[in-house]
């Protein structure tokens, strides 16, 4: 579908579809990917204390390509890690700010920051939209690692580099959900 639509890359917009696909679908298209991967290196050089907290999917915290990564800062930094749990729904029913958000996601960022975390990465894509719950959450100093803005210049050097040319595309954003596209709509204006 996205190939029907003139696609000319692909943002797998997900670190556990990065994680568990992006080899099979570079793979089978002739299309450059650019996939999600929580941002364990930029949190190692930048923690001021040596302790990162990595708030993540299940998936992709068991993920190979993620071990790999941790594997590779485990000797310079120590890294804590928890499920974001229930962080996806509260931001597919738009539950960002009650009382209940809060409580959702303190119960995953507290212990990340009971264990002295300076630094906190987040593994999900979901995860920035609860970004200013989690500034309240968190003391003053925590810095918090969206990995999304690095993927986006990621991006911009891939197609420099495969020399695909974008300056005839024409600018705007268009939606597309495999279901109702209600939350996706609101979840973009707020974007």
């Amino acid at each position: 579908m996205l190939l029907s639509k003139g696609c000319r890359a692909v943002v797998v917009a997900c670190n556990t579809a990065t994680a568990a696909a992006i080899a099979s679908l570079r793979a089978e298209y002739d299309l450059p990917f650019v996939g999600m991967e929580p941002a364990v290196k930029p949190a190692a050089s930048g923690t001021r204390n040596g302790i990162v907290g990595v708030l993540a999917t299940a998936g992709t915290l068991r993920a190979p390509k993620y071990l790999n990564t941790k594997g590779q800062y485990a000797d310079a930094v120590r890294i804590v890690e928890r499920v974001g749990k229930g962080f996806v729904e509260l931001v597919e029913s738009l539950d960002l700010d009650s009382p209940h958000a809060e409580e959702v996601v303190r119960a995953s960022l507290q212990p990340l920051l009971d264990e002295g975390a300076d630094t906190v990465v987040l593994g999900c894509t979901h995860y920035p939209f609860l970004l200013p719950l989690m500034r309240r959450i968190a003391p003053p100093g925590v810095k918090f690692i969206d990995p999304a803005p690095a993927v986006a210049r990621r991006l911009v050097e891939v197609l420099k580099t495969g020399g695909i040319d974008i300056s005839d595309s024409k600018p705007g954003v268009e939606l597309l959900a495999s279901g109702p596209d209600t939350t996706l709509k609101k979840l973009f204006t707020i974007l």
